[in-house]
């Protein structure tokens, strides 16, 4: 009798040993029988769709919650999404928390089929779900919520269409004056007059730059009209291919002016790709040179003012331009002229009078108008339907956003 109590009351402790030195293998995880675990009610009316618009990788899923979890005392701890791939075996893909409702499962392939099912989860058990029919995801090629961004395009690429064929007709399109264009022949006709040369800098960035290409459209206009003029003209690069670029720029130009003998090389140099040796370099050469007209065309960086005020400082007059927003400012302080943004684009079309530039041109103000108005009513609706509470105003107001929305 004493050797039984001895070893019922010395088993736990060669246990205990035996599990610390790793002699006995113990399955931790918790088991509870039929009559401990806490059941909930499962989720209902779980439904799998495939995800419209999209590229056949998300499956939809939605269900009405338990109704332990939408009771004021709910059991309910969370649910968990399983998934089962082509018949194999469930594969828990999500935890969400009480409440939930929905969700996206974006891991699938085009080509598989997949089934759901969602458990309910109190404080020590699960209650699944019925299982999904199976699902395979589609791509669909159209995207029909974007059907206003279609409208649109078509309505913009109509207009360019139309105003081009207008302007091969013959017929003269309006495009309102750019004072900085306008005075390009009054500027270069004061450097002749002067005896002074004429300094033109296409920017910093290379040829891959839309601003450079840009530039160098107007230097063809300006280079033809000096060349007529017989004027002299510096343009230091700090880019080889745009030296290549403005070399050809110029020497047809001054074929078509019929003076081809008058080009030279040297006429346009490269200097250095370092920002600020560049711009050392540049203002040297106002200095010394004086120039009695300075073209600053192009993408500009922190060297804007640097350049715009050493021009200043030698009395020329200077025509600047660029589409970068925080170096307009110093040009329209210290230049006679600034083309604002997207007037250094449209100076192509305005110089050239080419039809397919032209037609352009004037498509784009289709859209530019197009979109003044609505900013105007959406304006004027959102601040009269909130300020007296019109509904009408608001509703209108909702569906506008949704008009020109590309979500």
């Amino acid at each position: 009798m004493l050797l039984l109590l001895s070893t019922f009351f010395l088993l736990p402790s060669i246990v205990l040993a035996q599990v610390e030195e790793g002699q006995i293998n113990i399955d931790t995880t918790l088991i509870v029988s039929d009559s401990e675990a806490i059941m909930v009610a499962p989720v209902t009316s779980l439904i799998a769709s495939d995800y419209k618009y999209d590229d056949g990788e998300i499956i939809e899923l939605s269900w009405v919650p338990s109704i332990d979890d939408q009771l004021v005392s709910g059991k309910v701890f969370g649910y968990k999404v399983y998934r089962i791939e082509d018949d194999g075996e469930p594969e828990m893909i999500a935890e969400l928390a009480i409440g939930s409702n929905s969700y996206n499962d974006q891991s699938v392939e085009r080509g598989k089929l997949y089934s759901y099912f969602v458990s309910a989860l109190s404080s020590n058990a699960e209650t699944p779900s019925t299982k999904t029919a199976p699902i395979e995801p589609q791509r669909e090629w159209l995207n029909f919520k974007l059907l206003n961004v279609l409208i649109m395009t078509l309505v913009l690429g109509g207009a360019v269409v139309y105003f081009i064929e207008t302007a091969r007709r013959g017929k003269k399109l309006f495009v309102r004056k750019i004072a900085g264009l306008e005075a390009v022949d009054e500027a270069i006709g004061r450097a002749t007059e002067m005896g002074r040369p004429i300094l033109f800098i296409p920017g910093i960035l290379d040829m891959d730059d839309v601003q450079t290409l840009a530039a160098l459209t107007i230097l063809g206009r300006v280079a033809r009209v000096i060349a007529d003029y017989d004027t002299k003209i510096f343009m230091p690069v700090s880019r080889s291919l745009v030296m290549t670029a403005g070399r050809e720029t110029i020497k047809t130009s001054y074929q078509t002016a019929g003076r081809p003998d008058a080009y030279s090389d040297d006429m346009v140099t490269y200097i250095t790709d370092e920002q600020f040796g560049y711009v050392a370099a540049v203002d040297g050469i106002m200095v010394r040179e004086k120039p009695a007209t300075v073209f600053l065309l192009g993408a500009f960086f922190a060297e804007s003012l640097i350049l715009a005020e050493t021009g200043n400082s030698v009395g020329a007059i200077q025509i600047a331009g660029t589409a970068r927003p925080a170096q307009l400012p110093f040009f329209i302080a210290a230049c006679d002229f600034t083309l604002i943004g997207e007037e250094l684009f449209a100076a192509s079309a305005y110089l050239s009078g080419e039809p397919k530039q032209m037609g352009s041109l004037k498509g784009q103000d289709v859209g530019k108008a197009i979109a003044m108005v609505a900013i105007l009513i959406g304006v004027l609706t959102a601040t009269i339907g909130d300020a007296w509470n019109i509904e009408w105003m608001q509703s209108l107001t909702t569906e506008l956003r949704q008009i020109f929305s590309t979500r």
